[in-house]
């Protein structure tokens, strides 16, 4: 079940709404649990990492208009953007 690496932030879901609702059914194996451990570090690296890119190419704007983005965030932000 180690083929988690590989799988996409829906499949990743999907198989751990899978195991939940076997997991309301009867007790998830030892193996399941692990799996279902995994899965969760994997999405919360999924969360984690949309929401830096969120973040890094978010611009705050000021009532005139004027670009008021922290300097700590807008560098990293055009390191984001050089990286596109």
């Amino acid at each position: 079940m180690s083929q988690s690496k590989e799988m996409s932030m829906p499949e990743v879901i999907q198989e751990i709404n899978r195991l939940a609702k076997i997991k309301k059914d009867r007790e998830l194996t030892s193996e399941e649990s692990a799996y279902r451990e995994e899965l969760k570090v994997l999405y919360l690296n999924y969360f984690r990492n949309g929401f830096e890119q969120q973040l890094k190419s978010t611009k705050v704007i000021d009532a005139q208009g004027n670009d008021v983005t922290p300097s700590k965030l807008k560098n990293e932000g055009d390191k984001y953007d050089k990286q596109k």
